[in-house]
């Protein structure tokens, strides 16, 4: 046994107990520590080891730190075994940091940093921290194991969508990114193929080459529908020349081409070039920044504890600015009109360049509820894991027909804005021959159990819309198992079909009154179309005639897809056609989104990334589903 002192003063014999030659034992981690009359090795052990004990060493003193002179109560983690690191977790502590990396889009030198080594080493002190490049092979070998899953879930998938878009990083490398989409157990699943660079010029031919090597790469042959992508030529021309698929052009960009003739009018241009002077003039003067701050903390509600907001500068390439900068000058007006008055911030030559008109100010106000109307528009067809092509053109003819309608008291400058966009969307998306118009957003329409009435197209188009999926059911040929369970399916079909809905579904509550409204201006019966009796002998037509029978879903209280999921005994052949036209997004907004994600990833402290990492980060960023 050690010989033990008399008295034990010391505050870290609460931690240790006697042994054999002259040895204590520590009570924490059980290790052994040699005494030869003196209690500094115990104490460096606690620092080093244990780094929630506390030990101040004075006399009276135990356990942990506390507040006040009078002994402290020992922590229960003096009477439980430390916790050790071994090699599971080890290995578990170092994926967690490669999933951070690749989540919150870090710099692979990070775990480099001394802070980070810092933080580890206070965390788990028998920790070490892996290096660069130890990260950055476990994300290559985590990259392998992601693109292995996406293969095997495309496996299971009969029909894709894709979307391409093409970007420049700060380093003016061209890189272009590839998303799929696809309908797995009743639901829209999305993901990042591949984001490639770009050496050579951007013609058609290369961008074709480029989306066929994808494909090839991927498995994707014969199951990709369509490609939605840009309208810029060698992108439409790049698809065109394929001929394996669908080329589909973005709704939100032929949407903006429609908004952008609106707002280059005179007086529109004039009032935008107007409030863009006027947002610069605060962007660049501090004075007058502080000013407006203090004006606005002066004209608020005395409850009000949020932060003064800043003035919003509109961009060219994005129309939807505008209305940004629109409604924060609209909120801010009186404050923006006290600073441009207050001549010790604002002098006179300026405030007479610089201030808005009465009747500038009122058409900002007007502009607001029609510009929000197509930003919403804009936003309802963007979405990744919802059906949105099917929306198209009842958005189209619902923004037509009552949200672009000059009808009404409106200022002249409003009227001229509405007039000009619904001349250029019309132009661009009516449908009035169906080879012209966008075949893949009527099918999917027309596939779509809310919209499956066409009521939103002239007669002609609804017939002419019917007859081409008709014909698509009748070409379209299902796997042998899926033909058995036709047969089955076909056996025990419901006999009692409803009527036609009368009530008009949309995609979201929010369009549900505007198409309704258009809905009871062009209702036409699919009766009349298909003869008299037929609902009488419905049980002897076969499954897309039943279809057209079968009563409309309410638009915000069921998905398509499930209910197609399901149907799918009742419409077996229209399921699998459904799920080819309704995989399709309405834009190309989902390769967009990659842009901002891959500004964080490459910017100016990680201009060496190669394009091979570059597409594994993104990849493992946009694609956690997966891995």
């Amino acid at each position: 046994m050690a010989t033990l002192p008399r008295k034990k003063i010391s505050t870290v014999w609460q931690y240790f107990d006697a042994a054999d030659d002259n040895k204590v034992v520590c009570r924490l981690c059980k290790q052994k520590l040699a005494y030869n009359h003196s209690t500094g090795a115990m104490r460096n052990h606690i620092h080093s080891r244990h780094l929630d004990v506390d030990l101040q060493g004075e006399d009276g003193e135990t356990g942990l730190s506390g507040h006040g002179g009078g002994p402290r109560q020992t922590s229960m983690r003096a009477f439980v075994p430390t916790r050790r690191c071994d090699a599971h977790r080890t290995a578990k502590i170092t994926q967690l940091i490669c999933e951070m990396t690749a989540c919150d889009m870090l710099p692979l030198s990070f775990v480099e940093g001394k802070g980070f080594d810092k933080l580890m080493h206070y965390i788990e002190p028998e920790y070490t921290v892996p290096t660069r490049k130890t990260i950055t092979s476990r994300l290559e070998i985590n990259h392998r194991k992601m693109k292995e899953e996406m293969q095997r879930a495309f496996e299971g998938a009969e029909h894709v969508a894709i979307t391409s878009d093409g970007w420049t990083s700060i380093t003016t490398e061209s890189y272009m990114t590839i998303t799929c989409h696809y309908v797995d157990e009743g639901h829209l699943r999305c993901c990042v193929l591949q984001t490639c660079a770009l050496e050579e010029r951007h013609t058609a031919e290369n961008l074709a080459a480029h989306l066929r090597s994808a494909i090839c790469t991927w498995g994707l042959d014969n199951k990709v529908v369509a490609c939605v992508h840009d309208n810029a030529t060698n992108m439409v021309l790049a698809n065109e020349a394929l001929l394996a698929w669908e080329s589909v052009p973005c709704f939100a960009h032929t949407l903006q081409l429609a908004i952008n003739d609106g707002l280059k009018a005179n007086v529109m241009g004039r009032l935008i070039g107007a409030c863009t002077r006027l947002v610069s003039h605060f962007h660049h003067s501090t004075v007058a920044t502080v000013a407006l701050k203090k004006k606005q903390l002066q004209l608020r509600d005395p409850g009000d504890k949020s932060p003064p907001h800043k003035l919003i500068q509109s961009c060219k390439t994005r129309w939807n600015s505008v209305l940004d900068m629109f409604q924060r000058l609209h909120s801010e007006r009186w404050a923006i009109t006290a600073v441009l008055s207050d001549r010790t911030v604002t002098k006179l030559t300026d405030a007479r360049t610089l201030e808005l008109t009465d009747d500038n100010w009122h058409t900002i106000e007007s502009m607001l509820p029609v510009l929000d109307s197509l930003k919403t528009a804009t936003t309802a067809l963007s979405g990744e894991t919802y059906v949105s092509v099917s929306l198209v053109y009842p958005i189209t003819m619902s923004l037509l027909n009552r949200h672009l309608n000059s009808a009404g008291d409106l200022s002249k400058v409003v009227v001229d804005f509405k007039k000009t966009v619904a001349a250029s969307l019309e132009r661009r998306m009516c449908p009035k021959n169906l080879e012209r118009a966008g075949c893949v957003a009527l099918l999917a329409s027309a596939l779509d159990p809310r919209h499956k009435h066409l009521s939103f197209l002239s007669v002609e188009m609804q017939q002419a819309v019917r007859e081409k999926l008709a014909d698509q059911y009748h070409i379209l040929q299902l796997p042998a198992h899926v033909q058995e369970e036709d047969e089955e399916a076909s056996a025990s079909a419901d006999k009692d079909c409803d009527g036609p809905e009368e009530e008009d579904n949309t995609a979201s509550t929010s369009w549900a009154e505007s198409i309704q409204h258009q809905t009871k201006r062009k209702k036409s019966s699919l009766l009349d179309f298909f003869g008299d009796g037929y609902g009488e002998q419905a049980k002897d037509h076969d499954e897309l005639e039943r279809y057209w029978l079968e009563a409309c879903i309410p638009a915000d209280e069921e998905d398509p897809l499930v209910w197609w999921c399901e149907k799918e005994q009742s419409f077996p052949k229209l399921s699998h056609l459904a799920h080819r036209y309704l995989c399709v997004p309405a834009t190309s907004v989902p390769a967009e989104r990659v842009f901002s994600a891959a500004g964080l990833i490459v910017n100016r402290l990680r201009s060496r990334l190669t394009p091979e990492h570059v597409d594994m980060l993104i990849a493992l960023n946009k694609n956690s589903s997966f891995h």
